[in-house]
């Protein structure tokens, strides 16, 4: 019979709840999840959320989440997992949602009936039932006062590592404390998800982690602590020792123990006493934790948006980008960079193209893109006297840059530096097939510039890996590209973890608090550990030197071209 420990990773989501357990070698024994449209009842909730369009809110019962939690404990109960086993628990929670407790949150917590559901004991723990979810766009009055209150947007970004942005928590907070302040002073602590998460089962109001603390516009990174300045806007007549109370202390550890598992659940499913929790974190840091992901390492999600993440000591921040405390290792950060326009952006170009050939699409619906893609030359050069041809292909608003939607077409001279705005010269849409997928991996490679060092002497700072995910991974005319713009000294890396990243993330976040020796990194234990034939497969060289001094040159043309369009474009609407 298995004796050997397991560890207990949750994702609660937009729209589920997972639970994924592994043991001490990260080997996937159970698996349970409860999807909130699908499987809850007494919520009229879509896709997770309930909407008010007139405000533009966005939020989600926090009870249906107790009931998930109940349901998904239930699952694993069921299948026969042996709780006496489970060394630790952490979580994975959907970013910037805030949860409001009552004053009387942790005698309620700390003093569960084991022969109740947790609906049943806290849908009245919460001074406000609903959670503002990461989707929410009603604080862009707040947004403006946090941008302005420290100087700049600049500023704000230095201090906490982002601008201001709907979803963050810190701009929801004074939202909230002025809509509702009757509301605001029955509040006894503020969760966010992931700490909301961890609390339920510490039996206590839990700490909000130390990476996750980062997505709130209120955390000065550099000091490692909250901003006095930034508290004292976000709290307003009710002052900053109130705010400072309701929000609680964040331990730099991101692999402390904050205790053992409330009582409740070793009545209830067997759980044993020592079972330890441990912070739960954002999604997107839980994201990264999925592989051990090493500095200067990059992970690209390619689905219908792009997401960019990657490890790193370097911390300059900029309004377009994000940083977040490491979630497991001092003196990294986590860079961020979030686009609306991903798949979309290609899908259009690639349909354009199968219309100008009739329609013909002999082994799937990416085979005329891809051809097109790998028989024109990087920036459409074919000679190098040539101009590099470049664009801007926005069908929904983007956020880096901030522009409407819409499509810009270039060219540009690397010798002169001439840039022109012209459509001479291109064939559409066939050209556009190899310039949308440069677009998007030269906004990448110009934002996380300067974020990379140097994987050996005499080689340029670059990524040692880039790891792609999500839909667009499994094509490798996009990996090429990918490889050969970002570079990768050890090439470009398809990464299959499916949809449970967040989930195996927190798992091996409680495998290396509660198994690391003194000193011990996430990366040296995980990384010794993690099977990578399991997970992970080379699909494109990297680092090639001649092309990537080219789109070196093309970085250049491509800042000049937002900036040139975002000039001209000033004052037009972005929504």
């Amino acid at each position: 019979m298995a004796t050997t420990p397991l560890y207990i990773g949750f994702d609660l989501s937009t729209q589920q709840l997972k639970a994924l357990v592994v043991n001490s070698d990260l080997r996937l024994e159970y698996f349970a999840k409860f999807d909130f449209d699908a499987d809850s009842h007494g919520f009229p909730i879509k896709k997770g959320v309930l909407t008010n369009e007139a405000e533009h809110e966005v939020f989600a019962p926090v009870a249906m989440w107790l009931q998930a939690l109940d349901n998904v404990l239930a699952q694993l109960k069921g299948q026969g997992l042996d709780f006496t086993r489970v060394n630790g628990i952490s979580g994975a929670g959907q970013q910037h949602g805030s949860v409001y407790w009552g004053h009387d949150a942790d005698q309620l917590l700390g003093n569960l009936d084991s022969s109740k559901s947790l609906e049943e004991q806290l849908s009245g723990a919460f001074s406000n039932p609903y959670s503002p979810n990461w989707q929410d766009s009603s604080t862009q009055k707040e947004c403006d006062e946090f941008d302005a209150y420290l100087g700049s947007r600049e500023n704000l970004a230095k201090v906490t590592g982002s601008k201001a942005h709907h979803r963050f928590t810190g701009p929801q907070i004074l939202r909230f404390q002025k809509k509702l302040p009757d509301v605001y002073q029955r509040t006894g602590r503020i969760s966010l998800v992931s700490s909301f998460l961890a609390s339920l089962f510490l039996g206590r109001v839990a700490p909000m982690d130390i990476s996750d603390v980062c997505g709130m516009n209120l955390w000065n990174i550099n000091k490692g602590c909250y901003d006095e300045d930034l508290l004292k806007l976000c709290a307003g007549k009710f002052g900053v020792d109130d705010l400072r109370r309701k929000l609680g202390d964040v331990p730099e550890d991101g692999g402390a123990h904050l205790g053992m598992i409330d009582r409740y659940y070793i009545e209830r499913y067997g759980f044993r006493p020592d079972c330890t929790i441990i912070p739960s974190t954002g999604d997107n840091p839980a994201t990264i934790l999925a592989l051990p992901l090493r500095p200067s390492d990059a992970m690209v999600s390619l689905g219908t948006s792009t997401t960019f993440l990657m490890s790193t000591p370097s911390y300059k921040t900029d309004p377009a980008t994000h940083f977040f405390n490491h979630p497991t290792t001092p003196g990294l950060y986590m860079f961020m960079l979030c686009y609306k326009n991903g798949g979309l952006a290609r899908e259009h170009v690639r349909d354009a193209i199968d219309e100008k050939l009739d329609g013909d699409k002999p082994d799937g619906p990416w085979t005329n893109f891809d051809k097109v893609t790998l028989s024109t030359p990087p920036m459409g050069q074919k000679s190098e006297s040539d101009d590099m041809k470049m664009g801007l292909f926005f069908p929904r608003p983007e956020i880096v840059p901030n522009l409407h939607a819409g499509q810009w077409r270039f060219t540009y001279n690397p010798q002169t530096g001439q840039l022109k705005e012209t459509t001479e010269g291109w064939d559409q849409p066939f050209d556009e097939a190899r310039a949308i997928v440069e677009s998007q991996m030269l906004s990448l490679r110009l934002r996380s510039q300067g974020l990379t060092t140097s994987p050996e002497p005499g080689m340029p700072a670059q990524p040692r890996r880039v790891y792609l995910v999500g839909g667009g991974s499994k094509n490798k005319a996009i990996a090429k590209i990918a490889g050969e713009i970002l570079g990768g000294s050890d090439g470009v890396y398809k990464l299959e973890i499916g949809d449970n990243a967040c989930a195996l993330g927190a798992a091996y976040k409680a495998v290396w608090s509660l198994e690391r020796k003194p000193g011990q990194t996430f990366e040296d234990l995980i990384g010794q550990r993690w099977r990578e034939e399991d997970f992970v497969e080379k699909i494109a060289e990297g680092y090639q030197p001649e092309v990537f001094e080219k789109y070196g040159k093309a970085v250049e043309g491509f800042e000049k071209m937002e900036l040139q369009v975002l000039k001209e474009e000033a004052g037009k609407p972005t929504v």
